[in-house]
């Protein structure tokens, strides 16, 4: 006789939809939870597939590295990365002068984090596959999940991916996970198929300063020439601040190019403005060179620049910052025995501009947090999904607040209120070192330290909000009380 525990208990046919490093960090989860039978749907052709305007840099931190920890690849991340321990920043002004420095660690107790692009990471988790773990885990490249639907009078799943030659395949799992970001097909379908109030898996969108800013990245050569003699060129660890000479809300523009470990990797160059700015009105690589040879005169735009990317820049419709949001539903389990349950990480539930680094990081938390929920339900879904939304949801929903508060002026999108933040941003860092015990360090340096949960991390940025509330009362009780007493004073 099978019992419900049994049939509920971590199943062995799992299809994860989306392989980026979210979803193979699940499937390398699940593999040392014992699971022998897993799927990766990937919409992507290759692990390593290097999309210009997708190129983005990770900070792998303390709170990421729990995960790699467990599947015993932080020591082939330290390989790949650069150490932000020695993260150098060159900044190149319009008139070529250059300065060099050390960019300062915040915490000199965080644990060391390390930068790496996104497809590096993803072929490290991927390889990790390939070398142990290939008799249960098979990752199907340029497949998309097209429509999940219940097997009918069943609680059963039947997902329909298409690849790339339109070829249908169908699944029947009996345990879905969604790592399919934020415009994720699984969370929609579990929206629709929610017929309770509490909108569960809707996604609650919050304002931010950063929100709806647009970005596109130009690919430059690994080694490309930094003046027009060409003697000096870009070293692939250094990082760049690149700016330009035009001035003006529309027109002001620099690159920043993060640190590479590999010197062979083709540099990204980011590019982040208003949606009206001049830069999205260049349509062909003419424009794109007329433009970016007065905007940064130190460079030799023409010797970096190849008329092929010139002309995917020019088209490139590049990408926007989401909105901070998230859900409130992170699972979904059937009511009957052996039903499928689905469960959800990453981006499918929350997403957030690229502020305070935490994106891939708290994705990868996410991973670690549903590997202790199943270790502690002894691997039984309809115990262990509920403890992981219980644990997890607080902290998702202080992380969405972290975001909109933490670092949100740092594209200088508008000056004034730019200055005005630094202004706050530096007086909490000046009462935290003067009256520790009173006074927490800004949000973005508590971020730092992967010991203390997105939760704790708000509530010591409220707290230290309300005492500069009361110090502040304080302060204009005393000055009136002073004002008082000088008045009565001159009336005798």
């Amino acid at each position: 006789m099978v019992t419900a525990k049994e049939t509920n208990c971590l199943s062995r046919n799992v299809l994860i939809v989306g392989g980026g490093p979210a979803g193979l960090a699940t499937a390398l989860m699940l593999a040392k939870q014992g699971c022998t039978n897993i799927t990766v749907l990937e919409k992507r052709p290759a692990a390593d597939y290097y999309e210009p305007d997708k190129s983005f840099n990770y900070l792998i931190d303390g709170r990421g590295q729990k995960l790699t920890d467990l599947l015993g690849l932080t020591e082939e991340l330290s390989k790949i990365g650069v150490p932000s321990t020695e993260f150098y920043l060159t900044l190149i002004k319009p008139n070529g002068n250059q300065k060099t420095f050390k960019v300062p660690v915040a915490d000199p107790k965080r644990k060391t984090a390390y930068w790496l692009p996104r497809r590096a990471f993803v072929l490290l988790l991927y390889q990790e596959i390939e070398k142990n773990w290939q008799h249960c885990i098979t990752v199907l490249f340029n497949t998309k999940c097209s429509e999940i639907s219940k097997i009918a009078e069943s609680e059963k799943l039947q997902v329909v991916a298409e690849t790339d030659n339109n070829n249908l395949v169908k699944f029947a799992p009996d345990l879905l996970v969604g790592c399919d970001g934020f415009n994720s097909i699984v969370r929609n379908t579990l929206k629709q198929w929610d017929d309770s109030a509490s909108d569960r898996f809707e996604m609650k969108c919050f304002p931010s300063p950063s929100a709806g800013l647009r970005y596109k990245v130009l690919s430059l050569p690994p080694s490309f020439p930094l003046d027009s003699s060409g003697k000096e060129q870009a070293k692939c660890e250094m990082a760049y601040a690149i700016r330009g000479a035009f001035r003006g809300r529309k027109l002001a523009v620099s690159l920043g190019l993060l640190p590479l470990k590999n010197p062979d990797e083709p540099r990204s160059a980011n590019i982040i403005t208003w949606p009206d700015y001049k830069i999205w009105e260049l349509k062909n690589s003419h424009q794109v060179y007329d433009f970016f040879e007065k905007a940064f005169p130190q460079l030799p735009i023409s010797q970096i620049v190849s008329p092929e990317e010139a002309e995917r820049f020019a088209k490139s419709e590049g990408g926007k910052f989401p909105t901070p949001q998230y859900c409130s539903g992170l699972y979904f389990v059937g009511d009957s025995i052996g039903s499928a349950s689905v469960v959800l990480l990453g981006d499918a539930i929350h997403c957030f501009p690229p502020d305070i680094g935490q994106g891939v990081n708290s994705a990868l938390e996410d991973v670690f947090v549903l590997n202790e929920a199943l270790s502690k339900s002894d691997r039984n879904l309809s115990v262990a999904l509920p403890l992981y939304e219980s644990w997890r949801f607080p902290d998702i929903k202080a992380l969405i607040r972290l975001a909109q508060i933490a670092y949100p002026w740092q594209y200088n999108q508008a000056p004034l209120r730019r200055a005005l933040w630094n202004i706050n941003f530096f007086f909490r860092l000046l009462l935290s070192r003067s009256l520790p015990y009173i006074f927490s360090p800004p949000a973005f340096f508590l971020i730092q330290n992967h010991q203390l949960f997105y939760g704790e991390i708000l509530g010591k940025v409220q707290r230290t909000t309300q005492n500069i509330l009361v110090l502040a009362l304080m302060l204009i009780c005393g000055v009136l009380a002073l004002v008082m007493f000088r008045l009565q004073a001159s009336n005798f």
